[in-house]
């Protein structure tokens, strides 16, 4: 009778599990009107199925409807308190809108929010992403408000237990955070040294541009380059180029390369490389050549203010 009761209910099951791998695609494809819709339904049938609310939040946050991803969050912590990952999502909705909100508002939120972090690596010692959040929060955390570099290194710390790579790049930021560039650019060195991913040496790229170092910011992206074979590097060797008009030739030669493989997954509009393009051009004061290459970022996107704006700067020229 067990087996029969069970191959009756097992195409129920297999279908509601269906429903939620869609939901799951819908937001992978960044569907989330759709997604939003279509799990509020299936809510109202299934109103205590946990990986419906926590895909609910999710499409709520990634619409900043902060609210409304609290809301589903807080319920699926009163449904599994003892769910690390439930608790970590939960305070980052709530750091998410302290954001948004006024100062005082945003007072009020930091002790639910440290609260639910901190419930979250206790839950579960090996969870990345909270310790990540730990050492944000008490990096951007005024002292007098709880925040403190020495914390922030316990969980950077504890990252470094866990990976190596998260660790380095975590003390890295608390490093830049907190003034002291020459040990953020050890350790960001050591995140590439033992990890080598495009993420690693993007975090160094983005530091050197940040301390005004746009040479060192090239010469790292050339070594990016070399090792990941990324179309979307030509595109930041051009962007730099073009910014601190450095190594314009280079520019033009990685932004001429970006635009001829271009393809949607590089990320970048090529309109953009076509405005990287103008830039270096009035950099070398070839009008023309500025001109060209403006117009036509502005054919591809007239409405942007920042290739307008560089129109404007070339009629000047």
């Amino acid at each position: 009778m067990r087996r029969i009761i069970y191959l009756l209910l097992f195409p129920l099951v297999a279908f509601g599990q269906t429903q939620l791998n869609n939901f799951e695609d819908l937001i992978k494809r960044k569907q989330f009107d759709k997604a939003e819709l279509q799990l509020t339904v299936y809510l109202e049938k299934h109103p205590d199925n946990l990986k419906a609310i926590e895909l609910l939040g999710d499409t709520y946050g990634h619409q900043e409807k902060w609210d409304e991803a609290i809301e589903k969050y807080k319920k699926l912590v009163s449904l599994n308190p003892d769910s690390a990952e439930y608790h970590y999502k939960y305070g980052g909705a709530m750091g998410m809108k302290a954001l948004s909100v006024s100062k005082l508002t945003a007072l009020g939120m930091i002790g639910d929010i440290e609260d639910s972090f901190l419930t979250a690596a206790k839950l579960d010692p090996k969870h990345v992403n909270v310790r990540w959040a730990l050492v944000e929060y008490y990096m951007k955390l005024p002292g007098v408000l709880g925040g403190s570099k020495n914390k922030a290194l316990k969980y950077a710390y504890q990252l470094e237990q866990l990976s190596k790579v998260d660790g380095y790049l975590a003390k890295g930021y608390i490093f830049e955070s907190d003034d002291e560039p020459e040990l953020a650019e050890k350790y960001y060195k050591l995140a590439i040294n033992v990890g080598g991913s495009l993420w690693c040496y993007n975090k160094l790229t983005t530091f050197y541009e940040k301390q005004k170092q746009p040479e060192k910011a090239l010469a790292n992206l050339e070594v990016a380059k070399e090792k990941h074979k990324r179309n979307a590097l030509h595109y930041e060797m051009g962007k730099i180029a073009a910014d601190y008009n450095i190594e314009l030739q280079k520019g033009v030669q990685c932004l001429q390369t970006y635009l001829k493989n271009y393809s949607p997954e590089d990320g970048v509009p090529k309109a953009w490389a076509h405005y990287r393009l103008s830039q270096i051009y009035a950099h070398k004061k070839n009008k023309q050549a500025a001109l060209k290459y403006i117009d036509l970022a502005l054919a591809e996107s007239p409405k942007t203010k920042h290739f307008k704006d560089e129109k404007q700067r070339i009629m000047k020229l």
